[in-house]
């Protein structure tokens, strides 16, 4: 059994305010992305990393596995018109790779400080159950709109029974290319804000929950990237 890490950077990120994709713009001198790849070189789990990237910077990712020790960078792939379609073109490069029984990890670029133990128990839950989505809980009170009136409620959902779920998560490739060819062919859980996880549940599979940390942050606007460069800062001070 082998683990596939497919980088999901196919983005232009236009919230974030820059010229260039976010996933590219440099923080200390190294690009987002590269940090992001840089935790999952150094995991002893991942044995090959996949990226699917937007049209244009293939070389600037190619670039990456000299300049900053990415050794285990083996694939460069496309990406498509939404996140659903870059998803879909990783994993359909890794047909005729990867095995029925491989895991492959999917993980937002933009994603770049996923901690190792997040990483290592999304592996240990997907290995044991095929599949394992990076979760917390919700510690926020949620309140239900009222169809009456939308500046009211009169109804709230208990926090314990919700989960906030985010990038890794992890699948065996066969359950993947399986539900990814028959999501678009029937078109089921591939547009807007669809990704991997709610397209699997409207399939009618059912997800396991494995470890998340508050912060993985997904970087989508200037005040994240602020709070990116704090984890940086805070780390270098540590050591």
């Amino acid at each position: 059994m082998r683990v596939h890490a497919i980088i999901i950077a196919g983005g232009v990120g236009s919230r974030m305010g820059f010229e260039i994709p976010k996933q590219f713009v440099n923080v200390y001198h190294k690009p987002v992305l590269a940090y992001t790849l840089e935790g999952f070189q150094r995991h002893p789990g991942i044995d090959s990393i996949e990226v699917v990237c937007i049209d244009g910077w293939q070389d600037e990712v190619a670039a990456y596995k000299e300049d900053y020790g990415i050794t285990k960078l083996d694939r460069i792939v496309d990406g498509g018109a939404s996140g659903q379609e870059s998803i879909r073109n990783g994993v359909y490069a890794l047909e005729g790779i990867a095995a029925d029984d491989d895991i492959c990890v999917i993980h937002d670029g933009i994603r770049p400080l996923v901690d190792a133990e997040v990483l290592s128990d999304v592996l240990r839950v997907a290995k044991k159950n095929g599949n394992a989505v990076t979760s917390l809980p919700y510690n926020e009170q949620i309140f239900v709109v009222s169809e009456e009136d939308p500046a009211t409620t009169t109804q709230f959902i208990p926090r314990e029974t919700l989960r906030r779920v985010s990038t890794p998560q992890a699948y065996r490739f066969d359950l993947l290319l399986r539900s990814y060819k028959r999501a678009f062919a029937e078109e089921i859980g591939i547009y807007g804000s669809h990704y991997t996880n709610t397209m699997m549940v409207e399939l009618g599979e059912r997800l396991y929950f494995a470890a998340g940390s508050d912060k993985n942050i997904k970087l989508t606007t200037p005040a994240d990237l602020e709070l990116f460069k704090g984890y940086l800062r805070s780390s270098r001070d540590d050591k």
